[in-house]
């Protein structure tokens, strides 16, 4: 069997005709097997929805119930079989629910990565590499300029920016689902027990988190009724980056404004947003961390997707492994 035959790319998405089914289709379909709940991969509209627990809780929460007209649940490491196929979903580390999918027929197994990250974070399963033959990745930071640091150096970046300006709030912006708890998490990692303020558009993932078992401490709401000019003078509000620079932050005492991502690694990038304190803290895996992915995999052959596929090509076809781009359209890496 052509591993073409086993999984190809379609304007809406990656297709699996043993099965009938898609991958993170960005159009609706009969049928979906989803990776993570983010907005790009996770959308509302499919009849059928596959996923693991966690992602099929958050497209209930971000979506609604009806989200899809039927779903089923996927257990890490539980072999299906759909069709002709047997589909198994493997943790990822991106974010609480994430996951690889591995597609199995005929003795020919391409694992699809989805977006995943290999620094542990204390919010989500660690990645699990699964041998296959084919091995379909993403390269948000497929490119050798992109090495992340370690987190816990960034949250105590960020301990120290505290430390240095307490009469300052320090608004971080991060992302809604996975960046925003992450943060969080991290700073009581390192021994920041004091309250963390959050913006209401965090509060419902963060709950779910919360009730999963994911410790976060206390948080409480960036905004009250009876605001003052100390409101959050030397504390830490996270809150979705579209904030930052906005109206809404100049309700604090002497905004300090931070952003979590790996694209701070470009300092243009921070300069553009007005961020006074970049963190490089990124839910993908960099550079090195994809090239190790792809020889701990086994692979023989790799598909690069949403990123910068052509250095990942070329660094495969350097060291004798067959690569080609896919070029799906339809997923985003700027939220990172």
């Amino acid at each position: 069997m052509r591993p073409q035959d086993l999984l190809h790319p379609c304007p809406e998405g990656l297709y699996c005709p043993l099965g009938d089914f898609f991958i993170d289709p960005v159009r609706p379909v009969d049928r979906a097997l989803i990776t993570h709940g983010h907005a790009d991969h996770a959308r509302a509209g499919h009849r059928t929805v596959l996923a693991t627990r966690e992602t099929l809780d958050i497209m209930r929460l971000r979506y609604g119930a009806d989200f899809a007209e039927s779903r089923q649940v996927a257990a890490y490491g539980e072999g299906l079989d759909i069709g002709d196929v047997r589909v198994s979903f493997h943790p990822a580390g991106h974010v609480l629910g994430s996951a690889q999918i591995a597609v199995e027929a005929n003795g020919l197994r391409i694992v699809a990565s989805g977006d995943y990250k290999r620094h542990l974070d204390a919010t989500c399963t660690p990645f699990e590499p699964v041998r296959c033959d084919v091995f379909i990745t993403e390269a948000t930071f497929g490119l050798p300029v992109f090495v992340h640091p370690a987190p816990e150096v960034e949250a105590e970046r960020l301990a120290a920016s505290l430390r240095q300006f307490p009469e300052r709030a320090h608004i971080v912006g991060a992302y809604s689902l996975g960046k925003a708890q992450r943060v969080i998490s991290l700073m009581r990692s390192i021994g920041h027990d004091e309250p963390i303020l959050i913006h209401g558009a965090l509060a419902r993932i963060s709950r779910y988190y919360q009730g999963q078992g994911i410790k976060l401490g206390r948080l409480e709401p960036a905004t009250v009724e009876e605001e003052t000019a100390t409101r959050g003078a030397g504390q830490i509000i996270v809150a979705p980056p579209s904030v930052l620079g906005d109206r809404w932050t100049r309700r604090f005492a002497d905004p300090l404004s931070a952003f979590a991502s790996g694209w701070m690694r470009i300092r243009q990038r921070a300069r553009q947003r007005g961020v006074e304190l970049p963190l490089i803290l990124s839910d993908h895996a960099d550079w090195n961390e994809l090239t190790a992915t792809i020889r701990e995999t086994g692979a023989g052959e790799v598909w690069v997707t949403h990123g910068r596929e052509e250095a990942l090509v070329r660094w495969c076809e350097l060291h004798g492994i067959a690569a080609r781009p896919l070029n799906l359209v339809g997923y985003e890496d700027e939220a990172d």
